[in-house]
């Protein structure tokens, strides 16, 4: 399980609702069509996060294989079923459970299993993916939503790109930075201002605002003015892409809210 999330990025709940009707041994893809979520001791099955959550992704060989043999001693529909309850898939609490027990057995930093899908985006962006295919492989609204969430990486890979130009046009010999820890000065005079920094696109009017509290907490706000007076409502979330969804369904709320008080207004 942890090894598919390391290998695709997927979300705890899409890993947890994939069916063995959804992998295609034959070209090695898998479908994401539905996902699981914990309530109490209970578990749902849900339709995906969003419309762009329901998506095929190519599954890596080694990956192909290792399902191709779990499939031959499968007891349920269910490639991860519940070892407790047959017949129903895993708990995402008990993963999360599982997951914390791995890490303080191996003596690692305690960490969220979401963290693997960022560890996922982190090295596939380093290794040559555009933003585009990733963003349509872990199934986020929009590029723009990756560019947001790893513009960090994105930034790294500019830079890294203008040395490679400055060294073989400028005929710089200087080693290409690797990564955050190392000096970012191997960009000659010339090639100074080459690399601008990514900057998240200006908001259009009408699509709220969001802010980063800290490092697990987002806040998206809707303003909108009515009969002069500003309306103001929040959401929170520990993700960017999450907050955009619940900022977009606040949104989508409040001007259904917005509408029918002036339909009231000029019966009234």
């Amino acid at each position: 399980m942890f090894l598919l999330e390391l290998s695709t990025g997927m979300r705890r709940g899409e890993i947890l609702g994939l069916k063995w009707s959804d992998l295609n041994l034959t070209n090695g893809s898998l479908r994401i069509a539905r996902q699981v979520v914990a309530a109490g001791s209970q578990t749902l099955v849900q339709a995906p996060k969003t419309k762009n959550s329901t998506r095929t992704i190519i599954l890596p060989p080694y990956m192909v294989e290792l399902l191709a043999k779990m499939k031959k001693h499968k007891t349920c529909e269910w490639i991860f079923p519940s070892p407790i309850k047959n017949g129903e898939p895993r708990n995402p609490s008990a993963v999360y459970h599982r997951f914390k027990l791995i890490l303080e057995r191996s003596g690692c930093k305690n960490i969220r299993f979401h963290d693997l899908r960022h560890t996922f985006a982190t090295m596939t962006l380093e290794n040559g993916m555009d933003v585009k295919t990733l963003s349509d492989m872990i199934g986020h609204v929009s590029a723009e939503t990756t560019l947001n969430i790893y513009s960090h990486i994105t930034d790294t890979m500019r830079l890294q790109a203008a040395v490679k130009i400055d060294r073989e046009i400028g005929g710089v010999d200087e080693p290409i930075p690797e990564s955050k820890n190392e000096p970012f000065q191997t960009v000659s005079s010339e090639f100074d201002g080459f690399v601008e920094p990514y900057k998240p696109k200006i908001r259009k009017s009408g699509t709220g605002c969001i802010t980063m509290i800290n490092e697990h907490l987002y806040e998206g706000r809707y303003s909108p003015k009515i009969n002069g007076k500003r309306m103001a409502k929040n959401v929170y979330a520990k993700t960017r892409e999450e907050c955009e969804e619940k900022l977009a369904e606040l949104i989508k709320t409040m001007k259904a809210e917005i509408a029918e008080l002036k339909k009231t207004t000029l019966k009234g």
